[in-house]
């Protein structure tokens, strides 16, 4: 593994994605990606006693799958990386405990799952793992408790507000020689801060931060948006991606419209009453986890930037008039034959 500019590093022995798998809640299951998750849950409650119950269950469901595609077995998994939005990670650390796999918890808000990529990558290039689970998750009810209001009283929500996803993504990292997809370089980035105040705004609060990964994986890797057959983002909805088009227009780097997507621009249908659009962490990991490495599978595409970007507050912070800082992550994930 070598490092290249300031930020991002070259994985000179890239890891394979041996394996992927998605789950989706009941209302995402009925957006315009339904079809290409793995499951899609028929409640949001999973049998169990609580939602956090529930999240912690949807995350050992789809480790287990995607060690199981793999043909890798419990004991055979040398580590699992991952988190949630819950207090001390503990949907992720929970499933661990049930799985019995080494767990390294990662928080990023909703930038974990390319955190969890980054730095499995990292650890796979140089030789310190065989494989490594990367697995991050949302639920729709213990992030509204954990963030806002419990769901019993009935908060309105303001339109710039995102909807936190159901759902949870999973890629098994593997150092074996199995082509097809393979993560070849990942940018770490920085905390931006623009004084966004509206712990609602999800999409004003991490665009900057996005543009500002973006801007620093090109210039250490001398690429453009040219060099890329798509660029998706996570999770700025609906809003937030009209602010990182303006932003990159603004520094004279544009990102070509027909190849950006947002993931949580792309979960939900308008009309299904998602305000600014998707969020939490298992948006992004189940969009990628389930559409996007489809799409690499099947050729549709063969190099895809992967951003993903995190709102770094909690009820303290926001209770202290603090600013919502923003953070993103990017890995380039490619098809070889």
């Amino acid at each position: 593994m070598s490092r290249m500019g300031s930020q991002t590093f070259v994985y000179d022995r890239p890891p394979a994605i041996a394996a992927h798998r998605s789950i989706a809640g009941p209302k995402e299951g009925k957006g315009p990606l339904a079809a290409w998750f793995d499951t899609v849950l028929e409640d949001d409650i999973l049998g169990q006693k609580s939602w956090e119950l529930a999240e912690m269950e949807m995350v050992r469901r789809c480790v287990q799958a995607a060690l199981n595609e793999a043909h890798v077995t419990d004991e055979q998994a040398q580590a699992m990386l991952g988190g949630d939005l819950n207090n001390q990670i503990i949907a992720s650390s929970f499933a661990a405990r049930a799985l019995g796999v080494p767990f390294i918890g990662l928080y990023g808000a909703c930038s974990t799952f390319v955190q969890a990529l980054v730095i499995g990558s990292a650890l796979i290039c140089g030789g310190f793992l065989d494989n490594a689970v990367c697995v991050a998750s949302s639920h729709y009810c213990t992030a509204e408790r954990q963030f806002r209001f419990p769901l019993e009283l009935g908060s309105q929500r303001p339109p710039q507000a995102s909807w936190t996803a159901t759902a949870c993504g999973c890629a098994l990292l593997s150092n074996e020689d199995r082509g097809g997809l393979r993560v070849t370089s990942g940018t770490v980035g920085r905390i931006i801060d623009l004084n966004i105040s509206d712990a609602n705004h999800m999409g004003a609060a991490m665009a900057p931060a996005v543009f500002d990964c973006i801007a620093a994986h090109m210039a250490d890797t001398g690429r453009t948006a040219d060099d890329y057959d798509l660029i998706a983002t996570g999770d700025l909805g609906w809003i937030g991606r009209d602010l990182l088009l303006e932003l990159a227009s603004a520094a004279d780097m544009p990102l070509p419209p027909d190849r950006l997507i947002d993931c949580g621009a792309s979960l939900f249908y308008q009309e299904q009453d998602a305000h600014a659009g998707g969020s939490g962490c298992g948006c992004v990991a189940s969009v990628a986890c389930g559409w996007l490495m489809k799409r690499l599978e099947a050729g549709d595409i063969r190099r895809l930037l992967l951003v993903g970007s995190g709102a770094m507050f909690s009820p303290t912070s926001s209770q202290q008039a603090q600013s919502v800082p923003g953070i993103a992550y990017a890995a380039c994930i490619e098809r070889r034959d």
